[in-house]
């Protein structure tokens, strides 16, 4: 894909306000060594944040000769909000952010059986996002954007989900359906990138040049952070590593296939597990997926026999589909994240890491850390969010240029 110089300067415009959330406050001239940019370059490129609001000047840093270097931080206060929207299978999850991505409201939708239509998914889209900034009151007085997270193969150009396979949506036009509810700039993508994105931002991946987010929840799949970028492949359909076979002629599967590595570790996948060890178990909530996830957690962390064997077979299916993304990208970290990995947390991490153990490569398994994801909020809210700020610097750059001609400077990895 070729990029334009507006396209680099919105990149590096998007990676000097992440350096500057991640190590506030900073100078100018920490920027550029932290970037790589050069220090004109970023000091136009702080200038123009400057002017859009999203950062402050806070005074000079002490200096023990020469000229005191001034110091800028976001503007966390008055700069504006963001929210961050998880669309997931069971409920709809949004957080409310200042710019500095602090969680300052938050708010959640169930969704039932029989509550999957576009229409019914969109109205507690609208209910959510409509209570965060009741909640967060003054705090919302200018929402700068609304990042959407949408399971599935998602078109971030046309905000189009063109395949949802656990809803079995085609060509359902999400982006404008919500314009018709919600009076903000919206923004669509995945959990696989927005996981990803927050990993990369606040999370195991962060200073990492090639990590792999593993996000288990109803549906799986594999963020990838290559090169020290979000890797989206060609069409944005890169890290759909749940629908990959792991088992010939396995479990059927949503999307037509049969034993993709989702039916055996996504969370209806670990319900039939548990089914095919005790039919009769009282842990199983058959329509309820959460209620049997947390029932588990509960029973392994009291040593239950029956939960223990669960998640170990759950775990050696686990482990030998993330060996062979160990084998195929060698990754510096593979980072569980997502409700279920949060849930079942350590007793899985433990076993997942022996299964992986038994049949990674040697050399590329040495290089690999594999850990939960540290991020204490919801990590689909917060990279949604995200793509709601790259948005904000995206319109920004429109608005300075309108014939697309920015001077900018390339940088090494830009993506």
């Amino acid at each position: 894909m070729k990029r334009t110089s507006r396209d680099i300067r919105t990149a590096n415009r998007y990676e000097v306000l992440r350096q500057i959330i991640a190590v506030s406050p900073t100078s100018r001239q920490e920027l550029a060594a932290a970037t790589g940019l050069s220090l004109a370059t970023v000091a136009t490129l702080v200038g123009e944040l400057l002017d859009l609001r999203l950062i402050t000047e806070v005074g000079f840093e002490d200096s023990a000769g020469g000229r005191p270097r001034g110091l800028v931080a976001v503007d966390a206060s008055g700069g504006g909000a963001l929210i961050g929207v998880d669309i997931a299978e069971t409920y709809v999850h949004a957080e409310l952010f200042d710019l500095a991505l602090n969680v300052l409201a938050r708010a959640e939708e169930d969704l039932g059986p029989g509550e999957s239509g576009p229409e019914q998914v969109v109205g507690r889209v609208a209910a959510a996002v409509g209570s965060v900034v009741a909640r967060a009151g003054a705090g919302a007085a200018r929402v700068l954007g609304v990042g959407v997270s949408m399971p599935g193969q998602v078109d971030r150009a046309t905000g189009v989900v063109e395949y949802a396979a656990n809803w079995n949506w085609r060509e359902v036009p999400l982006l404008d359906l919500l314009a018709e509810r919600l009076p903000y700039p919206l923004h669509l993508d995945n959990p696989l990138r927005a996981c990803t994105v927050a990993e990369l931002w606040f999370g195991a991946a962060r200073g990492r040049e090639d990590a792999v987010v593993v996000n288990l929840g109803t549906g799986v799949g594999a963020g990838l952070a290559l090169g020290g970028g979000l890797h989206r492949g060609v069409s944005n359909s890169a890290g759909e590593w749940g629908h990959t076979t792991l088992v010939l002629d396995g479990r059927p599967c949503h999307c037509g296939n049969q034993g993709c590595v989702e039916t055996y570790v996504g969370a209806p996948g670990i319900m039939r597990n548990l089914t095919e060890l005790d039919p009769r178990s009282p842990l199983l909530h058959p329509e309820d997926q959460t209620a049997t996830i947390d029932a588990l957690a509960r029973a392994v962390a009291a040593n239950d026999p029956v939960a223990l064997a669960v998640v170990r077979s759950t775990a050696r299916y686990l482990g030998a589909a993330i060996a062979d993304l160990i084998n195929l990208l060698n990754p510096e970290v593979v980072v569980l994240s997502s409700w279920v990995a949060s849930r079942l947390g350590e007793p899985l991490l433990r076993e997942v890491r022996t299964a992986v153990a038994r049949r990674a490569l040697g050399r590329p398994l040495a290089a690999t850390e594999i850990v939960l994801s540290p991020i204490p909020t919801d990590p689909v809210s917060l990279g949604a969010a995200t793509f709601a700020l790259e948005g904000v610097l995206r319109s920004a750059g429109q608005r300075r240029t309108p014939s697309g001609m920015e001077p900018t400077e390339a940088k090494a990895g830009d993506r």
